[in-house]
């Protein structure tokens, strides 16, 4: 079966996959720290705030605007030597959401999706597949 998911759709369920881990601290539980260059962090963040006056932004919000702004995000191994350090852009995300399993793509499309469903997409995403958990 081949899934199919538009850039828009692969975003809203790797942002969703964010707001259910990043804040958790679930990916630290394998050693994984999320990371970002400070000053593309510090650029996004203004060009949020400058499309979205007034508007309260979170980490995540900006998170996905480095991705959009052609920025990368990292996962930086602490554990393993750093061999398991990778990063992503925004085109690895319209590539891979959609190899993350039938049943997870099913939960977020029906509002179903937690927290093990988002570990699953966040590695799909950097690591073409579930290595931890």
């Amino acid at each position: 079966m081949t899934i199919q998911l538009t850039p828009q759709e692969s975003e809203e369920i790797f942002y969703s996959s964010l707001c259910n881990t990043v804040g958790t601290g679930y990916m630290e539980g394998y050693g994984l720290e999320l990371s970002c260059d400070r000053s593309q962090y510090k650029s996004s963040r203004e060009h949020l705030e400058t499309l979205h006056p007034g508007i309260a932004i979170c980490y995540e919000d900006v998170l996905m605007q480095v991705l959009r702004d052609g920025g990368e995000l990292t996962f930086i191994d602490h554990e393993g030597d750093g061999d398991m350090t990778r990063s992503i852009t925004l085109q690895d995300v319209h590539e891979r959401v959609k190899d993350v399993g039938a049943h997870v793509l099913i939960n977020f499309h029906e509002e179903q999706d937690d927290a093990s469903d988002a570990d699953a997409v966040l590695q799909t995403v950097f690591f073409e597949e579930v290595i931890f958990g």
